[in-house]
């Protein structure tokens, strides 16, 4: 992979024309998917539960219509339909997860399922017979329940456990996986699934969960960076790093300092939270620290309710990356909100409300995705300026649509576009590091809570019909021509 130095001269900024500019050579183009989004097969050839199979069996109108990925879009038994969509577009890079529960059906070594290692051994062999490269990601928010049944996230046993499943990872298909992803979005997992309780395990521990959790996870990835480093960088000279989500936030009043502080602690409180530690620290962000402390003794708590790592642990986490690997969808205006309540929770230690300006055009299907590409732009630049300008991937970004979807899906396209073009913008003008795109996703898949009724697509695919077709979106048709050419077409080319 070339860096950015080995591409064209960037133009002086009034001299901007994105269409003249190619993307830097070795520029990795990719789309994204995850297991229980995408796999079906919940239970077929040995594969054990997860706690995503639990939360959408357990029903209660917690995701959309009560849906469930138990089928999603069967990719366990048609990823020879999903690899023809891949060569299609002509993509360098996959992002792909392994199901943790589909190899070790109660996620520990005791007992290894080989029908699921055929199954990845499959999908990494063929991508890279079809001269594509594998990202992949160990776990995307689908623990096995055998684990949620002994603590989860919320147990410091997990660390170990994660460990020697990465590890097995490592050792079973590192021979041809160069570039891995510990952890997806430990922000997610925290906040929602053990503070909140929107999504699976459920756990609702407002104030101290996602704070437990989030410690918890970070140290797994602390340790298992380790392990590649000692037992399998050598041999296998690959890359090991996390997938951390992160808005961009802008104060709401450019000219209030409570405005400018309160958007100093969003940031804090969503991607330095695990960025600092890993990239920089080997802790917390002071501001998290001291805000949650105040907090924690306004309520009456004897110490911090956000944990502390210790010294050695300190060590250990510090500098546990070998890549940045960024997901973004939106931008947030912020404001100072004072958080005067009693009760405990995660939101409201950092005494910041986010608000979503009007002027912004919001993804159909998706009423949290203002359309901020320029948001993008301005987030490389501080994680380039924040974290030592590491080489970064997007490894998420894309644009939902509402069911049922318009294969031509022209504004969708734009929003692509003008992404695209700001990406090129923090490349060539703001000298970021940045090596790869990975479109979220791949295929219209299991949306979480939202189940099938928002589409992020490349691929449409037909749930009503049991075959569960896959057909390109305009946008997939518009992709491949990009990096067929490795940068933008003229918009007389387009559409």
């Amino acid at each position: 992979m070339a860096s950015a130095a080995a591409a064209p001269f960037a133009p002086a900024p009034c001299d901007w024309h994105p269409e003249d500019i190619s993307f830097p050579s070795g520029f990795a183009w990719g789309a994204a998917t995850a297991a229980y989004q995408v796999e079906g097969g919940w239970n077929a050839d040995g594969k054990g539960p997860n706690v995503w199979d639990t939360f959408t069996h357990q029903g209660g109108d917690r995701v959309f219509k009560n849906q469930t990925g138990d089928v999603a879009c069967g990719s366990y038994t048609l990823w020879e339909e999903d690899l023809k969509c891949i060569k299609q577009l002509g993509l360098t890079h996959y992002r792909f997860s392994l199901s943790w529960s589909r190899l070790l059906p109660d996620g520990t070594t005791g007992f290894i399922n080989q029908k699921g290692v055929d199954y990845y051994d499959k999908i990494i062999d063929d991508l890279l017979a079809n001269g594509v490269v594998p990202m992949v990601t160990l776990y995307h928010f689908d623990l096995p329940q055998h684990l949620e049944d002994q603590g989860g996230w919320s147990s410091d046993a997990i660390t170990v456990v994660f460990d020697n499943y990465a590890q097995f990872c490592f050792r079973t298909f590192g021979d041809r996986v160069k570039l891995w992803v510990t952890i997806n979005e430990p922000y997610v997992v925290a906040k929602d699934g053990y503070e909140k309780g929107i999504v699976a395990p459920g756990i609702m521990d407002p104030g101290i969960g996602a704070y437990r959790t989030a410690h918890n996870m970070i140290k797994a990835h602390a340790k298992a960076w380790h392990s590649y480093d000692l037992l399998f960088r050598k041999m296998q000279q690959g890359l090991v790093s996390i997938a951390l989500n992160s808005d961009w936030a802008e104060p709401l009043d450019s000219t209030c300092l409570a405005d400018q502080e309160a958007t100093k602690r969003y940031m804090a409180f969503c991607l330095d939270w695990f960025a600092e530690p890993i990239f920089t620290s080997g802790d917390y962000p002071a501001i998290m620290k001291s805000q949650i402390s105040v907090m924690s003794t306004k309520q009456g708590y004897l110490s911090s309710r956000l944990p502390e790592f210790t010294e050695e642990e300190k060590k250990m986490i510090k500098g546990t990356a070998d890549f940045f690997a960024l997901n973004y969808y939106t931008t947030r205006k912020v404001k100072h909100q004072e958080n005067t309540c009693s009760e405990p929770s995660a939101s409201g230690d950092k005494e910041a409300e986010e608000i979503s300006d009007h002027s912004w055009p919001i993804a159909a299907g998706s009423s949290w995705l203002a359309v901020v590409p320029w948001g993008l732009r301005r987030l490389l630049k501080y994680i380039k300026d924040t974290y030592n300008n590491p080489i970064i991937y997007i490894t998420e970004n894309g644009f939902s649509q509402s069911d049922p979807a318009p294969l031509d899906d022209t504004q969708r396209w734009k929003y692509f576009r003008l992404t695209l073009q700001e990406i090129l913008k923090a490349i060539f003008l703001d000298d970021v590091h940045l090596k790869g795109y990975f479109v979220w996703s791949l295929l219209d898949n299991f949306e979480w809570t939202c189940g099938y009724s928002c589409r992020f697509g490349l691929f449409h695919v037909d749930f009503e019909n049991p075959a569960l077709p896959r057909v390109p979106y305009r946008s997939a048709i518009e992709y491949a021509k990009v990096i067929s050419k490795n940068g933008l077409m003229k918009s007389t080319e387009e559409l």
